[in-house]
């Protein structure tokens, strides 16, 4: 009867380990400052799809948000002045987490922004970068190398002064 205790103990543990072993390897990995960004593809609202590498060898905004938060409400001026004025020098991405087009649209139209809306409906894309909450914003430098990741409300002249370091 030990002999038998003692082999389903070992059952266990190996199972234990096995168990653990699946887990661990489908674990998303994680993009972080000093990573090469994670080269995405997500509809905007014409269902055109759009991917990162479209914009290779420019600086990159990325600016995660929901309609429903209030930090991300208040952001909405800030981000439009960001876009009126240095738009055709650096690109701004505003990526939906999970919400239908025409809940965006409705906010696109009440806080008149004209910048490119994304859809992570699944949220795997939030998930490679480790968005947690909303807004959270990336910077990606023209070699596609993530230099900054900012949680909250931005500012235009905030949101500049982060760009600007690397043109």
């Amino acid at each position: 009867m030990n002999r038998k205790v003692r082999l389903v103990v070992l059952l266990i543990v190996i199972g234990l380990f096995v168990n653990f072993g699946f887990k661990l390897s489908n674990k998303t990995v994680v993009t972080t400052i000093g990573d090469d960004a994670f080269n995405f593809k997500l509809p905007d609202l014409n269902k055109k799809n759009v991917r990162l590498s479209d914009y290779k060898e420019q600086i990159v905004i990325l600016n995660f948000f929901t309609t429903w938060c209030n930090p991300c409400k208040e952001e909405a001026p800030e981000l439009e002045k960001f876009e009126k004025e240095f738009g055709k020098e650096y690109k701004l991405l505003i990526i939906d987490r999970g919400e239908t087009p025409e809940r965006v649209q409705k906010f696109i139209k009440k806080y008149k922004t004209t910048s490119t809306y994304l859809f992570d409906y699944n949220m795997k894309i939030s998930k490679k970068y480790g968005v947690t909450g909303q807004p959270e914003t990336f910077i990606i430098d023209r070699s596609g190398i993530i230099r900054e990741h900012y949680n909250g409300p931005l500012t235009k002249d905030e949101l500049y002064q982060m760009v600007k370091k690397y043109d």
